[in-house]
């Protein structure tokens, strides 16, 4: 195996590739230490059904100019083969990431050296104005050099179709074929023709803006509001770009943006992960809020299509909201304003992810809205509004992740749209006299009280891929009878597209596509997940409970029964 990793790097030297990298290999291959040698070169660095992710670096399996130029070569060749004749025009985006213009100037690049016209961003933006960009500009596809929230070691290469919704079945099996068969980075064109790159320019940034306040509800409780303390960081990244202006163009007076990660670095030196998700990442930002005593943080990740933010609960602490919650009460929000409004008429639909919270589903249904579930990953929910294009109109949705998306303006998450729909929301919630938790805890005692979990378990190398295999094959073989003393009452298996109803005794099946997803559901109304990921060596256990909530009085002992019963359904289940 270390021979044939060997003479793997000795060939890439052989290869047209720059004097900068062969330096890189040759001290590679001269290292005593050749754990570096082997991880760059073991294996090439795979191009899944959403394109690229990985560590920088000089290597098959590192992401450098030679990998995005293969994955941008395999991309051209398939869209000459789908549009013979035609013009073929594209959408290039990039995030603030270290290397991320390079790997863009390179993609565009390369789709020149094809004959395809490329619109390239002048400039770092969010994802999701790539993905407006390409429905506006009328290109066949598009790419987006991000990592998301990875750490800063990290960049990718994200591939979208037409509709401007990340690749999904058949194109992005086909396009990973059309990868796989360039044998050589000599194979890859690489010679630009500046005639085909086009600078994006603001005009887009216009546009782009200009569609999210078109999708705003509550004008008047924005004039009323307009004082509203706001606290804004995009740590380091592309919503830095845009978010603190469009809150002002909308009328907000009082926005502070957090100075120290307003500067664009892909370092991100002020965090330890890039990551909303986490509150280490938010800390800055929390700080921020408690001393100008701010209404709501609102923080992006490096490429602006998730957002987390922070309000002071019930008790007048700040807490960080997570996914599910954010999610709840903006769809909330905008239900009832569409309904204030007269916008419902029976032919509108919600959508979010199979590990979502169910209260989405519920408050739809409440609502006399459609709701659908999909796949876990937003360009499933992309998939759904382009399939009911015509005939239904999307609301909006989201997944527990910190994605969202109301309106069908772009096809992917939006967390620009995301900052503005949460002021706005938390600015009507006050026209109302309330506070977020005040609205909250109403969607609770309407629906029941939801409280969601995930943890996730990491199996390296060859036997932990093994174990987890393992792990869900004993769940489909054998799965459990009850779980922390409620029955199972029914199976969902994603793989098996299978619904078992345990209590009827019935088996029906599901039209979705097949994904290795297990979900148990209790009598009690619990539902677990069990989704091992796709790109990384983890199984991911996702818990959703719920109960009624009797008054607001009642919240925090009914909230601390469901946070106990998710750590017994974990110990019941052998995860901790």
């Amino acid at each position: 195996m270390e021979q044939q990793i060997i003479e793997k790097a000795q060939s890439w030297l052989q290869m047209n590739i720059d004097a900068d990298s062969k330096a890189a290999i040759e001290a590679l291959l001269a290292a005593e230490d050749q754990t570096e040698l082997v991880d760059a070169f073991y294996k090439d660095l795979e191009f899944g059904t959403g394109g690229l992710r990985g560590i920088m670096g000089v290597g098959s399996n590192r992401m450098n100019q030679y990998t995005i130029g293969k994955a941008t070569q395999g991309l051209s060749n398939y869209l000459l083969k789908t549009y013979p004749g035609e013009e073929i025009s594209v959408a290039v985006a990039h995030d603030p990431r270290n290397n991320s213009r390079f790997f863009a100037e390179i993609t565009a690049a390369v789709f020149s050296a094809n004959g395809i016209k490329c619109y390239l961003f002048s400039e770092l933006r969010p994802t999701p104005e790539l993905s407006f960009a390409i429905r506006s500009l009328g290109c066949k596809s598009g790419v987006v050099i991000t990592a998301s929230h990875n750490p800063k070691e990290y960049n990718g290469f994200k591939a979208y179709w037409n509709d401007g919704c990340q690749v999904i079945a058949p194109h992005d099996k086909n396009i990973v074929n059309e990868v796989n068969s360039i044998a050589s980075v000599d194979d890859v064109k690489f010679d630009k023709n500046e005639d085909l790159i086009v600078p994006i320019l603001e005009e887009v940034d216009n546009d782009f803006l200009a569609a999210i306040k078109d999708r705003l509800l509550s004008p008047e409780a924005i004039a009323n509001q307009k004082d509203m303390k706001i606290v804004f960081t995009g740590i380091h990244g592309t919503g830095n770009t845009l978010t603190p202006r469009l809150l002002e163009e909308m009328g907000f007076e009082n926005v502070h943006v957090v100075e120290e990660q307003k500067v664009i670095d892909g370092n991100f030196p002020t965090v330890v992960y890039p990551n909303p998700e986490e509150a280490e990442a938010l800390s800055m930002a929390l700080a921020k809020a408690k001393e100008l005593d701010a209404e709501v943080l609102m923080g992006t990740d490096p490429d602006a299509d998730r957002v987390g933010i922070a309000v002071k609960n019930h008790h007048g602490e700040w807490q960080l909201l997570n996914g599910n919650q954010t999610g709840a009460m903006l769809l909330a929000y905008v239900l009832r304003r569409w309904k204030e409004l007269g916008k419902i008429t029976g032919k509108e639909f919600t959508c979010s992810t199979v590990v979502t919270t169910g209260l989405l589903e519920d408050m739809s249904k409440a609502a006399g809205v459609e709701y659908f579930n999909v796949l876990t990953g937003f360009k499933f929910i992309g998939e759904k509004i382009k399939e009911l294009e015509g005939q239904k109109t999307f609301i909006g949705g989201g997944e527990e992740s910190y994605g969202y998306l109301f309106g069908d303006y772009v096809r992917d998450k939006d967390a620009i749209q995301a900052c503005a729909m949460v002021a706005e929301a938390i600015a009507w919630i006050k026209d109302q006299g309330l506070t977020v938790f005040d609205f909250l805890m109403e969607i609770y005692e309407e629906h029941g009280l939801y409280l969601e979990n995930l943890i996730s378990l990491t199996k390296k190398g060859k036997a932990g891929a093994e174990e987890i295999q393992a792990m869900m094959a004993a769940y489909r073989q054998n799965p459990p009878q009850e779980i922390n003393g409620s029955k199972l009452v029914k199976l969902i298996d994603y793989q098996e597209s299978t619904v078992k109803d345990l209590v009827a005794g019935t088996t029906t099946s599901i039209d979705l596509p097949k994904s290795n997803v297990l979900q148990f559901f209790t009598e009690d109304g619990s539902k677990i997940s069990a989704r091992p990921s796709g790109t990384e060596p983890k199984i991911k256990f996702y818990f959703s409970v719920k109960t009624p909530l009797a008054s607001k009085a009642a919240f925090d002992e009914t909230y601390a029964s469901l946070e106990a019963r998710i750590e017994a359904i974990k110990k019941d289940m052998k995860l901790v």
